[in-house]
């Protein structure tokens, strides 16, 4: 009978979600910033993944790629929880470390692009989710005054890069996830702690250490405890409750 059961509950997930497609946004007269939507019928919200590193997942026309983030790797969970989750590629690599172009103003306005282009797409609340230097553009953009914070539901940081802050006067919701083993020298613990330690009181915001999973290679790559590896299950269902919930 649980066996009956268990089908039965992955075939109602199976069908309530929908095959990924590839969405090109349009950038002034340079090539456009490619995204891979996996939508999920009678979605209540959409989250938008900035992947770490140079930030080049290289999706070809099928949505495939070679690349193995910790966002690629999930980007089929946000579906049981009634939420459309956006792979946001760039055409360019952003470079790492205090060289990355995640700051200039080209990357800040692809992202507003892609907020944009979702929003009026679903007229539905929009959330915007970096892990690592990932963390970097999610924060720049936020930080980034007025009109650009209301056109978001909230900000979510993980694995958080050191020079990563968020503005005193941001109000939208933040949740901070960080590995309590993460061994990357560039995203020490303290860093996830200390956004959410700096939120006005009256703000809502939420610090989630996640412990467990297997860490392989090097300490700052997707497989690593930084890249919450085997822990995606939970990585995902954190950042979900919070979105639902707020």
């Amino acid at each position: 009978m649980k066996i009956i059961y268990l089908i039965a509950a992955i075939g109602m997930l199976i069908s309530s979600a929908v095959h990924s497609q590839v969405f090109d946004v349009p950038y002034k007269d340079d090539a456009p910033t490619r995204t891979l939507l996996t939508p999920v019928k009678n979605a209540k919200a959409v989250v938008l993944l900035f992947p770490g590193g140079g930030g080049v997942l290289n999706l070809q026309n099928d949505g495939s790629t070679t690349n193995g983030h910790t966002f690629v790797r999930s980007k089929d969970l946000w579906a049981q929880y009634g939420i459309d989750s956006v792979l946001v590629d760039t055409p360019y690599d952003l470079g790492a470390g205090l060289r990355n172009s995640r700051s200039i103003r080209d990357h800040q306005q692809r992202i507003l692009n892609v907020v944009n282009y979702y929003k009026e797409k679903f007229n539905l609340p929009v959330w915007i989710f970096g892990h690592s230097m990932g963390t970097v553009s999610v924060t720049e953009f936020v930080n980034g005054g007025k009109e650009k914070e209301k056109l978001i539901a909230g900000l979510i940081v993980a694995g958080t890069y050191r020079s990563a802050t968020v503005d005193s006067d941001v109000k939208v919701p933040v949740l901070a996830i960080h590995h309590v083993e993460d061994g990357c020298a560039n995203t020490p613990f303290v860093t996830s702690e200390r956004i959410i330690d700096s939120r006005p009181k009256q703000s809502i915001s939420q610090f989630v250490a996640m412990d467990g999973g297997v860490s392989e290679g090097d300490v700052c790559a997707s497989r690593s405890y930084h890249g919450f590896n085997q822990k995606e299950p939970e990585f995902v269902k954190a950042a979900a409750q919070f979105i639902l919930k707020n």
